[in-house]
């Protein structure tokens, strides 16, 4: 097959009926995308060590599946070209012999970027946090107006018939998660960019918030000319970034895109913005207004002030791409999340048991304020930081965020890609919290938290569990306990 330029291909070089194999096909982009380019005509294969509930449905699409990754995978596929996820190295098994056979190789994020430079109008969500909860959004207001987009998410949302991905009518319009792990949103062409916020993440990517900023200035340098930059108002690292960016736009003669910002009441110049909030049992409601003119009221089902500003920021890029005002406010009636975020999972001894991906000191405070403002007795807190250098650089702000909690038990660092723990462990957050008045209790074995956990909580209260998929499926097994 002919080599590929992997920074300015797009789906439509690729032949017809070509076969592609995706190594790291479990994971949830990875997942998605081969679903995606089955769609488009492709003859799809792919692998995974870990073999799970993806693969198995991929399976049971007629995509073939190997639950191990093997030179030999290569060898019987005989794939014309191979995409692999960030977390596959160039010592694997399948990338050595494709690289022996002369196959090309894409990242997962070339990949995503041919995607969306084969639309005419892609909205990119970015964000530190957020980006899930805002595609789904995006979503669903869009699809209320009429609008069949091509969909690309980080999770399955139930209002999506828990589906991940669509395909939409044509070329005409994709919504995807951008993400800025190993700047992978720089592949990503936009009309309209959205951030959601940004704050200092994946700190062996970024070892200074600095980086970050200047990360997503590339990002929103990758948008249209013609296009929109969706923002909140009031980020000062959001703020830094964009005028980093416009900086660049300037010295390349470039026309910067329109700029439009979204905001609560105390922002009342955002385009887009939040008055009369009012919290019932948690959950917000409020008055949307557009460019000073009341729209419409918004009732959302699930918690938390900083779902005010993911809905803003949705009902921003659907309206601008075509969504009327009616469809934007109703479109949110019975959204309950995308899997994992905010997700109450069931009861375990007369107590809500809620997930959630909240593993970075920010999205653990906020997702903490969000059940506080529900209706509880206790809070029990289960927390799984994500990556050990992440807790090197943070941990201050872990031990602060954490300390004001009743109750924490901590299940150890979950990395599935690094080689050293830096000397730290989840330990030294919960006896740091111990050695300042908190409580705080350890477990080499996240099994061993469950006992504990049925020792600790009466009916009326939350079992709040937080972190990767690792810890959260602990509030599949209790819940199966009854």
């Amino acid at each position: 097959m002919p080599m590929i330029d992997p920074k300015s291909f797009t789906i439509d070089n690729i032949e017809k009926g070509s076969r592609l194999f995706f190594i790291g096909i479990g994971g949830i982009s990875m997942f998605g995308l081969a679903q995606l380019a089955g769609d488009y005509g492709f003859v799809v294969g792919g692998s995974d060590n870990h073999p799970n509930e993806r693969t198995e449905e991929l399976a049971s699409r007629g995509i073939e599946i190997f639950n191990c990754q093997d030179a030999r995978n290569i060898d019987q596929f005989s794939p014309d070209y191979v995409i692999r996820t960030a977390a596959v190295k160039d010592n694997n098994a399948e990338v050595i012999r494709c690289r022996e056979k002369g196959i090309q190789i894409f990242d997962r994020s070339e990949f995503l970027g041919a995607m969306t430079r084969s639309h005419k109008s892609v909205i990119n969500i970015s964000g530190t946090h957020g980006k899930t909860t805002t595609t789904s959004m995006t979503t669903l207001m869009l699809m209320e107006a009429g609008i069949r987009p091509t969909v690309h998410i980080g999770a399955p949302v139930p209002s999506l018939d828990n589906k991940t991905v669509i395909l939409g009518e044509g070329r005409d319009l994709l919504v995807s998660e951008a993400c800025e792990f190993n700047r992978s949103f720089y592949e990503f062409t936009s009309t309209t960019a959205a951030i959601t916020n940004i704050d200092h993440d994946h700190i062996d990517i970024y070892p200074k918030l600095q980086d970050v900023i200047e990360a997503f200035s590339v990002f929103i340098g990758k948008t249209k000319d013609s296009g929109n930059i969706v923002v909140t108002k009031g980020d000062k690292n959001i703020v830094k970034s964009v005028e980093l960016a416009r900086e660049e736009f300037a010295k390349e003669g470039r026309t910067f895109p329109r700029v439009v910002t979204c905001g609560r009441a105390e922002n009342e110049d955002a385009d887009f913005a939040a008055k009369n909030i009012v919290f019932t049992e948690g959950h917000p409601s409020f008055d949307l207004y557009i460019y000073g003119e009341k729209a419409g009221h918004i009732s959302l089902c699930i918690p938390g002030s900083h779902n005010i500003d993911n809905c803003l920021i949705a009902a921003a890029c659907a309206y601008l791409n075509g969504a009327d005002a009616d469809s934007v406010c109703r479109a949110l009636d019975g959204f309950t999340g995308a899997d994992g975020r905010y997700t109450i999972k069931g009861q375990y001894k007369g107590c809500d048991v809620v997930v959630d991906y909240a593993h970075h000191p920010a999205a653990a405070r906020a997702t903490i304020e969000a059940a506080s403002n529900m209706p509880h007795g206790d809070i029990l807190v289960v927390f799984q930081p994500l990556t050990y250098y992440r807790v090197k650089v943070l941990f201050e702000d872990y031990v602060n965020t954490l300390l004001p909690c009743k109750k924490v038990l901590f299940g150890e660092v979950y990395s599935d890609r690094e080689d050293t723990d830096y000397g730290v462990s989840s330990k030294d957050i919960s006896d740091e919290i111990n050695r300042r008045g908190g409580d705080a209790e350890f477990y080499s074995n996240k099994m061993d938290i469950i006992p504990r956990i049925d020792a600790l909580v009466k009916p009326g209260d939350i079992i709040l569990i937080l972190g990767p998929e690792d810890i959260r499926e602990l509030g599949d097994i209790i819940c199966s306990k009854g």
